[in-house]
C-alpha cells in the first residue's frame, strides 16, 4: 500500500469494508446452526520514519477470527451427550412403566381373575360352571402374560431397529466430519488464516455426532481433527472415515451388536464402552430395564406354573385320579454360540421355584473344566463336571462332548411368560380334593381324633398314596401300623398332636386314645364335594414362593413394576437436571460465540461512520491535490 494521505484513506476504507462484511456475515447467519461469531483483526503496518519523526501508514487487517472457546465447546458436546442419552433412555423406559402399571392391561388385574375363581371352586368344588370359569381364568392369565411378553418383544425389536439406524447415522456423520477435514486442509494454506465457516460447519458434525455416540476428539497440526469413540476406535482420521455396523450377537442371535468394520471383518464394540449419547441409552436400556423386565415376567410365569403344578398334583379330580399339571411349564432357553466346534448339547431345567433368579448364564467349556458365570453380577464357578445344581437349576451335558472353547448362553426366564399356558382343557381334571381321607372307628373308646391328612409335598411317587393303611393304638402310649406296603411298624410312640407320615401322606391325631382304638387313611372315594386341594391352591395367592421365600406372585409383579417405575422416576431427575447443565453450558458457549444482533447492528453504524470518515480522508486529500495543481499550473 501506498504511503500519504491518501493510502490512509484507502486502507481505512478497506478495513472498514472488512468490517461491514463481516458484521453483515454475523447477522444474517444469527441463527445457523453451530455458528460462531466473527470479527476482523486490525493492525498498524510498519510506520514511516521520517526526519520529523514516524508518521502512521494506516491500517491492515490481518485476519477474521472466530469466537470460539474449546473448554466452553467442551462443555456444551459432554452435557449434551450425557442428556442424549438420558433422554433416550428414558423415552424407552416410560413404554415398559405404562405397560407394566396399567389397571386394565398389566398382569394384576388377571392374576385376581384367576385366584377369585379358584376360590369359588375351593367353595364349590362339585360345581362344573365354577371349574369351567377356573380354565377360563387360566387361559386369560396365560393370555396375559403373552400379551406383556409380546409387547416387550416388539420394544426388543425395536431396540434393535433403533441401534441400526442410529449406527447409520453415526457413519453419515464420519464421512461428513472426513470431508470436512479435506476441505479444511486445501482451505487453510495459511496457518493464521482459519476457513471459519468451514470449521463452524465441522464443529457443529461433531456436536451432532456426539449426541450420538460419545466421542473423543483430538487435533491435529494441519487443521483436521481426528475422532475415536468406545475405547479408542477410530471413527475418522484426517481426511478417512471408518464404518460401524451391527452384527448378532455370537451368544444370542436376536441381540444387535455394535462392531466396528475392519475391512470384511468386523470386530464387536461392548457396550460399555458406549456409554454416551442416544446409542448409549438404546443399549443401556436393552440390557438393563428391558432384559430385567422380561426375565422379571418369566420369573414368575415359571414360579406359578411349577409350584401350582407342585401343589395341583397332590389332589384329586372329579374322576377320582391324582391332578396332573395344570399349566404348560417353560423350559429353560438354552443357546450354543455360533462360533462353537464341540457337538454337546447342554441341557437345563428348573429344579426350585423359589431359588430361581431373574439372571442369564453363560457356560463355557476350556478343555478341562466347565466355567458357569452368573451374567447379573459375572460371578464364576468351576466345575470339573455336569450336572450341576444353581440357583434352582440342574445343568447336564444331554449329549454330544464339548470342544475346548465352546460357550452356551442359558436364559432361564427370557421366554417363559412367552410360553406359559394352561395344560388342561377337562374341568372335570381339576384336583380339587385331597387324595386321601381319614376316618375315626366308631368303637372307639378313647378321646383321641385324627385330622383329615395331606399329601406331602413334592408330588409324590409312592404307588402306595392311596393303599388303605391302619392305626392300631396298643396302649395310650404306642400304636401299629398296617397297610403301608413297607413293612408294619409297631410299638411307634405315640406323640399327641405329632405327625405320622406314611406312603406320601401326613395326618395328625390329638388326644388320649384308648388301646384297641383304630383310625383309618384310606383313598377319598366319590370325594367331589371335597376342597381341601383347591383351598391349598388358593392359599398360594399369598404365599411367598418366589426369591428365595421372600414374594408371592403378586409381590414379585409389585416389585417389578415399583423398580421399573423408580428407574424412570430417578431417570426423569436426572434428565431434568442434565438438560438444565446442557441449557447452561449452551447459554455460556453463546454469550461468547453467540450473535448478538444488538451488538452488531452497533458494530454496523460504527463501521459506516469509520468508511465515511476514511472516504472523506480521501476527499480532503483530493482537494489538497487539487490545490497543488492549481498552483503548480499558474
Amino acid at each position: 500500500m501506498g504511503s500519504g494521505i491518501f493510502g490512509i484513506g484507502v486502507s481505512g476504507l478497506n478495513a472498514a469494508q472488512a468490517g461491514l462484511v463481516t458484521t453483515g456475515h454475523n447477522i444474517a447467519n444469527a441463527n445457523t446452526p453451530g455458528y460462531h461469531r466473527q470479527a476482523i483483526v486490525q493492525s498498524t503496518p510498519a510506520p514511516l520514519l521520517t526526519g520529523g519523526g514516524f508518521f502512521g501508514q494506516g491500517v491492515n487487517v490481518q485476519n477474521v477470527l472466530r469466537s470460539y472457546s474449546d473448554f466452553l465447546e467442551g462443555q456444551v458436546i459432554r452435557s449434551e451427550a450425557r442428556s442424549s442419552y438420558l433422554s433416550t433412555y428414558g423415552a424407552q423406559l416410560a413404554q415398559i412403566d405404562g405397560m407394566l402399571a396399567d389397571p386394565a392391561a398389566g398382569l394384576s388385574p388377571a392374576l385376581q381373575e384367576f385366584f377369585g375363581a379358584l376360590h369359588d371352586v375351593a367353595a364349590n368344588p362339585s360345581s362344573v360352571p365354577s371349574r369351567q370359569a377356573l380354565l377360563s381364568g387360566g387361559e386369560a392369565l396365560a393370555a396375559r402374560f403373552q400379551a406383556i411378553d409380546a409387547r416387550l418383544g416388539e420394544l426388543f425389536n425395536g431396540v434393535n431397529t433403533q441401534i441400526a439406524s442410529t449406527v447409520t447415522g453415526i457413519n453419515a456423520y464420519a464421512q461428513e466430519i472426513a470431508s470436512l477435514n479435506s476441505r479444511i486442509v486445501v482451505a487453510q494454506s495459511n496457518p493464521s488464516q482459519a476457513p471459519n465457516d468451514l470449521l463452524d460447519q465441522r464443529d457443529w458434525m461433531v456436536a451432532e455426532l456426539n449426541k450420538l455416540v460419545g466421542t473423543t476428539v483430538v487435533a491435529q497440526g494441519n487443521g483436521t481433527i481426528n475422532v475415536f469413540i468406545g475405547s479408542g476406535q477410530n471413527l475418522v482420521v484426517g481426511s478417512q472415515s471408518f464404518r460401524l455396523s451391527t452384527a448378532p450377537s455370537v451368544d444370542d442371535p436376536t441381540r444387535l451388536d455394535v462392531a466396528y468394520q475392519v475391512g470384511a471383518s468386523v470386530v464387536r464394540i461392548t457396550p460399555e464402552n458406549l456409554g454416551a449419547g442416544s446409542l448409549g441409552g438404546l443399549l443401556a436400556f436393552r440390557s438393563g430395564p428391558l432384559e430385567d423386565a422380561r426375565n422379571t415376567l418369566g420369573r414368575i410365569a415359571m414360579g406359578l406354573a411349577r409350584t401350582f403344578n407342585e401343589q395341583h398334583r397332590l389332589g384329586q379330580d372329579l374322576n377320582g385320579a391324582l391332578g396332573g399339571n395344570f399349566f404348560v411349564e417353560p423350559q429353560p432357553a438354552v443357546t450354543a454360540r455360533g462360533t462353537n466346534t464341540g457337538d454337546a448339547v447342554i441341557g437345563a431345567a428348573l429344579a426350585d421355584a423359589s431359588a430361581l433368579t431373574t439372571s442369564s448364564y453363560r457356560l463355557s467349556y476350556d478343555g478341562t473344566d466347565y466355567r458357569l458365570t452368573r451374567l447379573s453380577d459375572n460371578t464364576t464357578t468351576t466345575y470339573a463336571a455336569l450336572p450341576q445344581t444353581v440357583d434352582g437349576l440342574t445343568f447336564t451335558l444331554a449329549s454330544g462332548t464339548a470342544a475346548a472353547g465352546d460357550s452356551f448362553l442359558i436364559e432361564p426366564t427370557r421366554y417363559a411368560a412367552r410360553d406359559f399356558a394352561v395344560a388342561l382343557n377337562d374341568a372335570a381334571k381339576i384336583a380339587a380334593a385331597a387324595p386321601v381321607r381319614t376316618a375315626a372307628a366308631l368303637a372307639n373308646t378313647g378321646s383321641a381324633a385324627i385330622s383329615a391328612g395331606e399329601v406331602n409335598a413334592p408330588p409324590p411317587a409312592d404307588a402306595n398314596l392311596q393303599q388303605p393303611v391302619t392305626i392300631t393304638f396298643t396302649g395310650a402310649g404306642t400304636f401299629d401300623v398296617s397297610g403301608t406296603g413297607t413293612g408294619e411298624p409297631t410299638g411307634v410312640a405315640y406323640l399327641p398332636g405329632g405327625s405320622i407320615s406314611y406312603n406320601g401322606w401326613t395326618v395328625k391325631i390329638t388326644g388320649t386314645p384308648a388301646a384297641g382304638d383304630t383310625f383309618t387313611i384310606v383313598p377319598n372315594s366319590g370325594g367331589t364335594a371335597d376342597n381341601r386341594n383347591a383351598a391349598l391352591l388358593a392359599g398360594l395367592q399369598t404365599r411367598n414362593t418366589l426369591a428365595g421365600g421372600t414374594a408371592s406372585y403378586q409381590g414379585a409383579y409389585s416389585q417389578l413394576t415399583g423398580s421399573v417405575g423408580s428407574a424412570m422416576r430417578q431417570n426423569q431427575v436426572s434428565a431434568a437436571a442434565q438438560e438444565n447443565l446442557a441449557v447452561q453450558a449452551r447459554q455460556n458457549q453463546q454469550s461468547l460465540s453467540g450473535v448478538n444482533l444488538d451488538e452488531e447492528a452497533a458494530n454496523l453504524i460504527r463501521y459506516q461512520q469509520a468508511y465515511q470518515a476514511s472516504g472523506k480522508v480521501i476527499e480532503i486529500a483530493t482537494r489538497l491535490f487539487d490545490t497543488l495543481l492549481g498552483i503548480t499550473g499558474r
